[in-house]
């Protein structure tokens, strides 16, 4: 079939990768002038199976009404006239009941951890290099009652056959040394030497120069104006090009992978996708000084931030502000994540060199993405994966290749 790929983020191309690979004729839409541009650019790096627990859970209402005053907050919801952030806030309150937050945890290790073995094995195959670390990702809890709590989901992701292990702080430090300046302000740590990191901008336009000498076509600079139907299904991609005409480009079948922006072009179809953009931020600085850097990947649970080593470089991303489509940079958030980062590792990086990013994350109420099949027989989803779609990337791709093949996804998930 030709298989028609809207967006070339991480979930795009991926899906472009393994459509190729088995066996269709690939073409991707995107606006910008190369591949993972937008909410890829500059994540936290995380591939985290063991620390995907959704942000909807019972202890988040709390938190949130905590949060509402702080301009600094990890979570800021900014209310607005706008009925689908208050519709996605009300199903968010749903999805932290205890049953529902068990639920979507474990889809969402289900999927990572299929989604880490397709990664692992695409690394295999292709050799994409990417700043990629494979030392596991240590949760830090400064908060005594946080640490406490944890405990119980860390005995779930066990059950459910992550390795996780709770540390002490004097344990924490020793799996990643640069720990040693703060330990004395760590009730303790949970632990899994299973999960990765990586650059996801740098694997996303990598695996599109692979996939593009394997046969996948890119259409960069693309400007997607609509999806037109007709009768039953979809007839084509409303497209005009920088400079050029109003044209039409058709396939066989459709990827709908557009991120925070997929709910735009699925409304006017009937498509109604619970997904609403979460504001998240980044702050990249060189490396001061190796010694007192990281390199294991690290999760701040107080201030909700990852820490993650690309090579050369510290990425420090977290927070999540609810304020629709604007991507201004809020510098005080962005300030905040550095003097966080200096008051942990005070010699780890420049801050003079700072630079500051914000993408929006397509999030779904249940942290629960949409892939697969939608009311039209040859239109498809891949979109709606929140802070996690470096996890769930290549599981995602691979699975909706299947779906579009004919085929039955090798995880048990519950797609659309």
């Amino acid at each position: 079939m030709k298989v028609v790929v809207l967006g070339a983020g991480l979930e795009g191309t991926a899906s472009a990768w393994y459509l190729r690979a088995a066996g269709h004729e690939v073409t991707v839409l995107e606006r910008q002038a190369a591949a993972g541009m937008e909410t890829s650019y500059a994540n936290g790096g995380q591939i985290s199976v063991s620390h995907a627990g959704p942000w909807a859970n019972p202890g988040a209402p709390l938190k949130v009404l905590k949060w509402l005053a702080r301009e600094d907050a990890p979570l800021l919801f900014r209310p607005r006239a706008d009925y689908r952030q208050w519709l996605w806030g009300l199903q968010f309150l749903i999805e932290c009941l205890p049953a529902r937050a068990r639920r979507n945890t474990a889809a969402l290790v289900k999927l990572g951890m299929y989604s880490r073995v397709s990664l692992q094995e695409l690394r295999r195959e292709t050799g994409i290099r990417y700043d990629e670390l494979t030392r596991g990702i240590l949760h830090l809890y400064t908060d005594p009652e946080e640490f406490e709590a944890a405990k119980a989901p860390v005995e779930l992701m066990r059950a459910m056959g992550l390795d996780c292990q709770l540390k002490t702080p004097e344990e924490c430090a020793v799996i990643e040394p640069a720990l040693a300046s703060c330990v004395h302000l760590l009730a303790g740590g949970t632990y899994s030497d299973s999960d990765e990191s990586g650059d996801a901008y740098k694997f996303t336009t990598e695996l599109a120069r692979l996939g593009a000498h394997r046969g996948v076509r890119f259409e960069f600079g693309v400007d997607i104006k609509s999806i037109s139907t007709a009768g039953e299904k979809i007839n084509g991609i409303d497209i005009q090009r920088i400079g050029g005409r109003p044209e039409t480009v058709r396939g066989d079948a459709y990827v709908l992978a557009l991120g925070s922006y997929s709910p735009l072009f699925g409304q006017p179809l009937g498509i109604f996708l619970s997904v609403y953009p979460a504001k998240g931020y980044s702050v990249t600085m060189p490396v001061k000084n190796p010694a007192a850097a990281w390199s294991v990947s690290l999760t701040d649970d107080e201030h909700k931030l990852v820490y993650s080593r690309l090579g050369d470089r510290l990425r420090i991303a977290g927070t999540a502000e609810l304020t629709g489509y604007n991507l201004e940079i809020n510098k005080l958030r962005c300030e905040a994540i550095v003097k966080r980062t200096m008051d942990l590792f005070p010699d780890a990086g420049d801050p003079s060199r700072a630079e500051f990013w914000t993408g929006l994350r397509p999030s779904t109420p249940s942290n629960i993405p949409y892939i697969g099949r939608t009311k039209y027989p040859n239109l498809f989803l891949n979109t709606g994966h929140g802070t996690l779609g470096w996890t769930h990337a290549c599981g995602s791709g691979r699975a909706l290749a299947d779906i579009i093949s004919g085929r039955k996804p090798g995880v048990d998930f519950a797609f659309t």
